[in-house]
């Protein structure tokens, strides 16, 4: 069973998301105040915090949200989830995996000119919500089989 690193949040897109404790999940919306939540199969986005940890290697200054991640997920091989695979977090939200990797949007992103590389199209999780709930940070994230 994995963990909830960060939640990460941020009223406007194309900014960074920032840290909180803790954040309301709405079924087929996203995260309650995320510039990101809306209709559509990209509501909540997420990465594993061992790979942000490499990337720290080259940047170590790189703050939660960096990649404009709502969730970093700790101690769960996000690796292996495929399209369609559930996730649950905390008491009870449930996600659904729509898809993996994204195209960027942006050639001048900060990640990739320091490191030559950016995770999230590659790795970042993309999710629907489909039952919602309060997520705190800590709270266990797990593959559901429901």
């Amino acid at each position: 069973m994995g963990r909830v690193e960060a939640i990460c949040i941020n009223r406007k897109k194309g900014t960074t998301k920032k840290p909180v404790d803790r954040a309301r999940f709405i079924v087929d919306w996203g995260i309650e105040g995320d510039a990101h939540a809306g209709e559509g199969d990209r509501q909540v986005s997420l990465l594993a915090g061992e790979r942000i940890d490499q990337v720290r290697t080259v940047l170590p200054d790189l703050e939660e949200g960096a990649f404009a991640e709502n969730i970093i997920a700790r101690h769960i091989q996000l690796s292996g989830i495929k399209v369609g695979d559930r996730l649950g977090l905390g008491d009870t939200v449930l996600l659904e995996i729509t898809q993996i990797g994204k195209e960027c949007h942006d050639s001048s992103c900060p990640i990739m000119k320091a490191t030559g590389d950016c995770i999230m199209p590659r790795e970042g999780l993309f999710a629907r919500v489909l039952r919602g709930g309060m997520v705190i940070k800590g709270d266990a994230l797990w593959l559901s089989s429901m």
